[in-house]
């Protein structure tokens, strides 16, 4: 995994933003398995969105727009979801341990 190389190469730092997307329109886009590690999603259009599978480890999430998202088999293990609009989102299986 390329993240995974960069830090042990110390080319980024644990806690370093890797993808900033604040604000983004990513209205129904395809994400299934998407290593979004960490990623800057702040008040970003999700809604409809394919996160089947993705990784939104450690993701701000914060107010973003994840309704009707399929957000199945996604791992979004200490992500910030503080205001997330989560309305007929699909989390079966989702793991959401710390968010």
């Amino acid at each position: 995994m390329l993240v995974k190389f960069l830090q042990e190469t110390e080319l980024i730092k644990r806690g370093q933003t890797i993808i900033n997307l604040d604000a983004a329109d990513l209205r129904e886009a395809d994400l299934r398995n998407a290593d979004l590690w960490e990623a800057d999603l702040m008040e970003a259009d999700l809604s409809k969105a394919n996160l089947n599978g993705a990784n939104l480890s450690g993701a701000y999430l914060k107010e973003a727009d994840l309704m009707e998202a399929d957000l199945s088999e996604a791992f979004q293990i200490d992500a910030n979801l503080s205001g997330a609009n989560l309305s007929g989102a699909k989390l079966n299986g989702a793991k959401l341990s710390g968010a």
